[in-house]
């Protein structure tokens, strides 16, 4: 216990000073103070596995030397200059991610969150364009700004109808629950490039771009068919619209199989803008923005960022893409990913609650659903987050209905942890089938 009280006074002292708008997790919510690894602690000695990651966040492991290391070494010199100045970490983080990217001719622009970066893809492809048209998935999550929310397709995180841009929702990645549920894979594409056409045919003049998570985070972890995009991408070059791929939770190797999701559907070429933030910076606040110098170089006025690509958080970021790549662990996410999702699968057919078991890597979702009806359940989801959280593990929810258990450890999770998880996983979706 802390010198400053316990838990239940400090969740009332941030509802009489924090907006209502801002939830938390478990009935009880903790307050997380140290981690070490794949574990953190909360203030009352409590150890968890984490399984979330601060959402997706925490890419290689909590308190990584080298991250301490390198952000330690360069806060004792400098913390803040702006890109008014020349700035060595960010400049050379820059060259990291280009050569990473994959895409010709590179050219990187750092921000403070992945927000941030979503933002300002749109004002770069509206502004290339000259268009304020945006395409957009249904069941989509963007980010929290005002244009972020305005291309957002999940009612759950888009509080107002009011827009900076005209969005127009395409079909790609939620299945259940739509009429396209029960298409196999090659039907389901067909199905969603027919609408996309469908959809730009009702549409005046050119549309800038269509943005796409190759993975909905947000949404539940809903995962297109590979090649998907690539489609669709033959689509949009007849038009020449943009095609903006969200990385924010999909980027850095996660889903074990490419290094970016959007690898997954590169038949036609490589996205045009690609957004990132989230894993690289291991908790550090950074994002950013990689595409072709055309485009961003097209802005024609001044501009600046204050705090996007900071001497510490470019530092640090550096750390730890460097530690990520040279352990391969886009590749443990492959092996151990593949461990984690076989004991979940194994225990399904015993899980009535379970309606589905998806994603890629160390980035899968299992929804949950009324076995008799059908029907989305998020009371179940929460009942499992309170029963794994009591056991030691920390796990994350999401969906269009919340309904959807979310998975995603950091990348240097171990087999042995991936068993111990699934197995309190696996036991708290049985204690939550059996609710009266």
């Amino acid at each position: 216990m802390t010198d400053e009280g316990t838990h239940e006074e400090l969740a009332k002292r941030r509802r009489a000073v924090l907006p209502d708008w801002l939830s938390t997790y478990y009935e009880q919510p903790i307050d997380l103070v140290s981690g070490e690894g794949r574990h953190v602690q909360d203030a009352e000695g409590n150890r968890y596995l984490d399984f979330f990651g601060g959402i997706l966040t925490t890419m290689t492991a909590h308190a990584l030397p080298e991250v301490t290391a390198a952000v330690s070494e360069q806060a004792g010199r400098i913390l803040h200059s702006s890109t008014l100045y020349l700035n060595r970490p960010m400049v050379e983080l820059a060259e990291r991610v280009a050569e990473l990217s994959g895409i010709d001719d590179p050219r990187v622009f750092f921000t403070a969150s992945g927000t941030e970066a979503n933002d300002t893809a749109l004002l770069l492809a509206t502004g290339y364009r000259g268009s304020n048209q945006v395409l957009a998935l249904r069941n989509s999550y963007h980010g929290r700004s005002f244009s972020a929310l305005a291309i957002t397709g999940n009612r759950a995180w888009s509080p107002t109808s009011l827009s900076p841009v005209q969005t127009s929702y395409v079909h790609g990645s939620r299945r259940r629950g739509t009429p396209l549920a029960d298409l196999p894979d090659a039907e389901f594409t067909d199905a969603c490039v027919q609408d996309l056409e469908d959809v730009l045919g009702q549409l005046h003049g050119n549309v800038a771009c269509l943005i796409a998570e190759p993975i909905q985070g947000v949404g539940g972890f809903a995962v297109p068919p590979d090649g998907l995009f690539a489609r669709f991408k033959e689509v949009l070059d007849r038009h020449g619209i943009l095609w903006i791929s969200d990385e924010v939770q999909t980027g850095w190797g996660r889903t074990g199989e490419h290094f970016w999701g959007w690898q997954a559907h590169g038949g036609s070429g490589a996205p045009d803008i690609v957004t990132f933030a989230k894993g690289l910076g291991n908790g550090l606040s950074i994002g950013g923005v990689v595409a072709r110098a055309e485009i961003m170089n097209s802005i024609g006025v001044n501009s600046l960022s204050t705090f996007g690509g900071s001497p510490v958080t470019t530092a640090g970021a550096l750390a730890n893409l460097e530690h990520l790549l040279q352990h391969d662990l886009q590749g443990n996410a492959l092996r151990v990913g593949a461990v984690l999702r076989a004991a979940i699968d194994e225990a399904r057919p015993r899980l009535p609650l379970v309606a589905d078991v998806r994603g890629k890597g160390l980035m899968l979702g299992v929804e949950l659903a009324d076995p008799g009806t059908g029907a989305p359940d998020p009371a179940a989801a929460t009942a499992v987050l309170e029963h794994t959280r009591r056991d030691g593990l920390l796990i994350g929810k999401g969906g269009l209905d919340g309904n959807v258990l979310r998975i995603a450890p950091p990348l240097s999770l171990t087999e042995q942890e991936a068993r111990e998880g699934a197995a309190i996983l696996v036991d708290a979706l049985g204690r939550a089938g059996e609710r009266p």
